[in-house]
């Protein structure tokens, strides 16, 4: 189980190597919500997504002679380049399995990191991955499940509360969990009474149903979604995180999700992935609940071909 410790060790670790991404307002995002809101602009980091922190925490605690074997992953585009990334910074190979759905620009991004891309059905990407790894004798960096990848991700919540140290509420998007259990980990550390929520979209629904019923569900199965960073299933040790730090699942609609996106893009001029846009809708759908209150949400990436805008 990732503690706080994990998450102060990844810090050190990944420091020089991420940006230390800034925080912006809106006045206007603040009049509609009638609440003060903070966001983590985690579109702007290092290959355009807060996975870079999880990936080069992982990459970079490695010892020697299992960098030398080179690492893999499967993903739908984010942790890949993440992962590509951290790997060409520490001069070993890399192999990132993605479905053959990623979108065009994500697999063109890890490419150019200098990844090997090896293209699969989705459902086929933990069978695919395993027999890679059996194969070539390399380290699996699961995008969610690795301890050192959910400690990594915990970063992007250590800086939002040395920056705004009294929120009151933390909204992360969720689908696999690194992000939201890393995120979880850090806010019960060092703001134990804040609601912790976690955004998920309602057709990807998995998180809110283990959480309600006590029990991990499957994952759905190829969902109808613009969040393509959300649709892996909740992870074993996330879920097991959520379930300690008392997260709450918030689902929102497609339609939510991509006005969001949009919102972002004309409004505060920044290019959020739909998936990312969760946070938003989530917050929306909240209304009154959330009014007055001082709230700190991560934007988690950028990385997008922009068809969303013309659904």
């Amino acid at each position: 189980m990732t503690t706080f410790a994990d998450v102060q060790a990844a810090a050190e670790r990944i420091a020089g190597h991420v940006h230390r991404t800034p925080i912006f307002t809106n006045r206007t995002l603040d009049h509609e919500l009638g609440a003060h809101v903070f966001c983590k602009a985690e579109n702007l980091q290092k290959v355009g997504a807060f996975k870079a922190r999880g990936a080069c925490n992982a990459v970079m605690a490695m010892d020697a002679a299992s960098a030398r074997r080179g690492v893999l992953t499967h993903s739908s585009g984010n942790h890949g380049a993440a992962l590509a990334w951290a790997a060409a910074a520490r001069g070993v190979a890399c192999v990132v399995v993605m479905p053959e759905t990623a979108p065009k620009v994500k697999i063109v991004a890890v490419r150019g990191y200098g990844a090997e891309v090896v293209l699969c059905r989705a459902a086929d990407r933990d069978v695919v991955s395993a027999r890679l790894v059996q194969e070539r004798g390399m380290t699996m960096v699961h995008p969610f499940e690795d301890p050192f990848v959910i400690a990594g991700q915990g970063t992007a919540a250590l800086e939002l509360m040395a920056d705004v140290p009294d929120l009151d509420v933390v909204v992360v998007p969720v689908g696999g969990g690194g992000l939201c259990a890393g995120t979880a980990v850090a806010v019960r550390a060092l703001r134990p009474e804040a609601w912790m929520l976690g955004a998920e979209p309602a057709v990807v629904d998995d998180a809110a149903r283990s959480l309600a019923t006590g029990v991990r569900q499957p994952r759905v199965l190829d969902p109808k979604t613009w969040a393509d960073c959300l649709m892996a299933g909740l992870g074993a040790p996330n879920f097991a995180l959520l379930q300690q730090h008392r997260v709450c699942i918030v689902t929102v609609s497609e339609d939510a999700m991509v006005d969001g996106a949009r919102w972002f893009l004309e409004r505060m001029k920044l290019v959020v992935e739909p998936g990312s846009a969760t946070v938003l809708a989530a917050l929306r759908k909240l209304g009154d609940a959330v009014r007055g209150k001082r709230i700190g949400v991560v934007l988690t990436g950028g990385n997008t071909d922009f068809a969303w805008l013309a659904r």
